[in-house]
């Protein structure tokens, strides 16, 4: 069986969220949020005793050789990027703030 998000968990999550959904987003976002767990209850119904578990997709066997091995390589000079930079301290990047609470 699968848990059924309503109206209301919707709106929880909206305001936790600091998100102002309208009806049609709320709307929209209620059957994404059910097709989610309807999707991940069909998941939970295949077998899989005899699956290892993983942590990553790495540990599979043959591809732990396959990423690249890493390698020390020069890097920006921080005076030259900072000398592009709109706004700087010198040290940092100054940008505006975005969020507002």
């Amino acid at each position: 069986m699968t848990a059924n998000v309503t109206d209301e968990d919707v709106t929880r999550v909206a305001e936790l969220a600091h998100l102002k959904l309208t009806a049609e987003e709320s709307g929209a976002m209620l059957h994404d949020l059910n097709a989610i767990l309807d999707y991940v209850a069909q998941l939970n119904e295949l077998d899989t005793k005899d699956i290892a578990p993983l942590a990553q997709v790495s540990e599979l066997h043959g591809t732990m050789g396959a990423l690249r091995t890493d390698t020390l390589a020069g890097s920006l000079e921080r005076a030259e990027v900072m000398a592009q930079a709109p706004e700087t301290d010198g040290a940092f990047f100054k940008v505006p703030k975005v969020i507002e609470r």
